[in-house]
């Protein structure tokens, strides 16, 4: 069976464009593109057997296809030859049982996709892996490509260094100074990406990136382009995979550049289309209350948007005014009867704290997705007995400064009522045992008050 798939104009024009073709917006119309895959030929094949091909793949040795993302070719990017794939095993990562938080906010049987235990911290690498593949295949066919590059607050920064320098290719990275963790700035530069710190901020960056890529002979890697979306619609199907081929209500996700929610529906859109699917989940965006143009919008019915400056947040891969996949994030929503829900740095930073409390370890974006859920659970749009999935877009420990600067209460508006420092004490015994004793006293009296007492299921699912 023969498996096509093409770029194409979301606005409808009828444009298409091969996915060898250096072309990131519509020639016509300048709109967006997405790939379009051959449906007829990926429906030859049942729904069930689809599901039997990618269980028997998952996780197993046999190149490429025990990465999650290419165990999914057909539907990802068939046009790669095997031998050009650029793969770091991505994909597959834990989808946590979060029992013991989901009892705490009113979720009975809520589950954490931690996509921060991807290789470089983040599931920018769910995209990377296909885009900077394609690339691979370009070159060798030719094509005169001399280096990847993009703008970025942090993660697909990273994402695009380790790939591109696992295939030998040139990663060139631009990011607002000042505005990116330590952790994530070290990362491309350990992985030899020519790195400019710019005096602006992710917008400002994002318009000089699409200028050179425009201008020279380097190949756009930001959400805008298409290819990266094939790769990271596979946390949807994984999510699904994961838990027995059933569909959860809900998938709050946080969102910035938007990229992240179009992908996501496009990838369980296209299993309902397999027959692998037969119904779709709600699905929630998540923004942070200092960058939220998404948000103001679903205020209106998006009837308007309007982009917003995006002030300084602790979020800070999500702190994005202008998002360019905005279309495609409106268009998602409304075949999921979506909603927008923001969070503030005080509810944002209290509820990441919260979640740490019982064995996550969280981003700050993740945190805002957090701190939504809790606010659509105490309006009553999510129910109690809903089974909930929230994606963490990014390792906890990218953000260490963060969380120091939670506990350390130097975090501006976030009160640390988690807060949790060092005791110091003499090295006597005495002292030490009032101490123990008394904070085991204390933390049992919190967990009567919260009614969990006796712990939750924590646990994952492969």
């Amino acid at each position: 069976m023969e498996y096509r798939a093409w770029f194409e104009c979301i606005a409808g024009c009828g444009e298409r464009y091969p996915l060898d073709e250096i072309v990131f917006q519509c020639r016509r119309c300048g709109e967006l593109l997405e790939v379009r895959h051959a449906m007829d030929a990926l429906r030859a094949t049942p729904g069930e057997e689809w599901k039997k091909l990618w269980d028997r793949r998952y996780r197993r040795t046999e190149w490429p296809y025990g990465s999650s993302v290419w165990g999914k070719k057909e539907l990802v990017c068939p046009a790669v030859r095997n031998d050009r794939i650029v793969s770091l095993y991505e994909g597959g990562s834990n989808l946590f049982r979060a029992s013991r938080y989901g009892a705490q906010i009113g979720v009975d049987e809520l589950w954490v996709k931690l996509c921060g235990n991807e290789h470089t911290g983040s599931f920018k690498d769910l995209g990377m892996t296909v885009l900077v593949s394609m690339v691979n295949q370009m070159i060798a066919d030719g094509k005169k490509i001399i280096g990847v590059a993009c703008a970025s607050t942090g993660d697909t920064s990273a994402a695009l260094a380790a790939y591109c320098a696992a295939a030998g290719i040139q990663a060139i990275v631009f990011l607002p100074r000042g505005k990116v963790s330590t952790a994530q700035l070290i990362q491309p530069l350990a992985h030899g990406a020519l790195t400019l710190s710019l005096d602006t901020d992710f917008d400002g960056c994002m318009a000089l990136i699409r200028e050179l890529c425009a201008r020279e002979k380097i190949y756009l890697a930001n959400s805008m382009n298409s290819l990266r979306v094939e790769g990271q619609k596979t946390v949807g199907i994984e999510i699904v995979q994961q838990l027995d081929w059933e569909v959860p209500d809900w998938i709050v996700i946080p969102g910035g550049n938007l990229g992240n929610v179009s992908a996501l529906g496009k990838g369980l859109l296209e299993m309902r289309e397999l027959g692998i699917i037969s119904r779709l989940p709600r699905i929630a965006c998540a923004q942070a209350a200092r960058a939220n143009p998404l948000y103001r919008s679903f205020l209106s019915g998006f009837k308007e948007f309007h982009p917003v400056k995006a002030e300084s947040t602790a979020a800070t891969a999500i702190q994005i005014g202008n998002p360019v996949s905005v279309r495609k994030a409106v268009r998602v929503l409304s075949a999921f009867d979506g909603v927008v829900e923001e969070a503030t740095e005080d509810e944002l930073a209290d509820a990441s704290a919260r979640a740490d409390r019982t064995g996550l370890y969280t981003c700050p974006h993740t945190g805002v997705a957090l701190a939504a859920l809790v606010k659509l659970v105490r309006r009553g749009v999510v129910r109690r007995n809903d089974r909930v999935v929230v994606i963490s877009t990014a390792h906890g420990l990218k953000f260490s400064e963060f969380k120091t600067r939670y506990h350390e209460g130097t975090l501006p508006g976030a009160p640390p009522r988690q807060a949790n420092l060092p005791v110091s004490l003499p090295a006597e015994y005495g002292a030490v045992r009032d101490a123990v004793l008394g904070a085991v006293e204390k933390a049992r009296g919190r967990e009567t008050l919260r009614g969990t007492a006796g712990g939750g299921r924590g646990g994952t699912a492969a």
